[in-house]
């Protein structure tokens, strides 16, 4: 029989103290919530460069209730810059499939190479979406968006502005409607590539609580 000194032992429990710990937070950070960096300027003004956010995942767990205006983060398509579109079928594309458990894990759980977007959810599934003269219409009503800055409008400066919003997917647009590429660009995202909500904004402490 080995006799293990307790010094060693002391050093293997250290070790496996350490190893639950961070396959604990690898899943809170999967399944409930993570804090975040905004290193995008899509959202200005509502969000902008280096605010820092904590991000609710737990309502993608338990396939939560998406809601217009929701801000969410998601999976960022594989051509975010479609220059033809297909209104027949008018989604983003998802090119990269991974196969094996390992490149699974490190993709979709670890995050490795993975590119989010941040947007609001302006169309649910049947919603028929239009943009024209600078706004945006849903079901042939327009939009009161007193989110966005004072005269921003919204340019059709992409092949999806005209489109019904099919079962299963969302129609986003970026706040900075001048400086985003989004559902005018690469079509509706499939809401199963949703990652998160946005849940509040924790720095600068200024701007500290919800963010809407």
């Amino acid at each position: 029989m080995i006799k293990v000194s307790p010094e060693v032992k002391n050093i293997f429990e250290w070790i496996l103290c350490v190893i639950v710990a961070i396959i604990l937070a690898l899943l809170f950070r999967h399944f409930v919530g993570t804090p975040t960096v905004v290193n995008q300027t899509s959202m200005t003004t509502t969000l902008m460069e280096n605010d820092r956010l904590v991000l609710n995942r737990w309502n993608r767990t338990v396939n939560g209730k998406l809601n217009y205006n929701d801000i969410i983060t998601f999976e960022a398509p594989s051509d975010d810059d479609v220059k033809i579109a297909d209104l027949n079928n008018p989604v983003a594309t998802y090119d990269y499939n991974p196969t094996s458990w390992w490149e699974k894990f490190n993709y979709y759980f670890l995050e490795n190479g993975k590119i989010s977007y941040i947007k609001r959810i302006i169309g649910m599934p049947n919603d028929h979406i239009q943009i024209k003269d600078g706004k945006v219409y849903r079901n042939d009503q327009e939009l009161s968006e007193d989110y966005l800055p004072e005269g921003m409008t919204t340019p059709a400066n992409g092949p999806y502005t005209d489109l019904v919003v099919p079962d299963g997917y969302l129609y986003v647009l970026g706040d900075n409607r001048k400086g985003s590429k989004d559902s005018r660009m690469f079509g509706c995202i499939p809401i199963d590539k949703v990652e998160s909500k946005v849940l509040f904004r924790f720095w600068p402490l200024n701007k500290f609580g919800a963010v809407k």
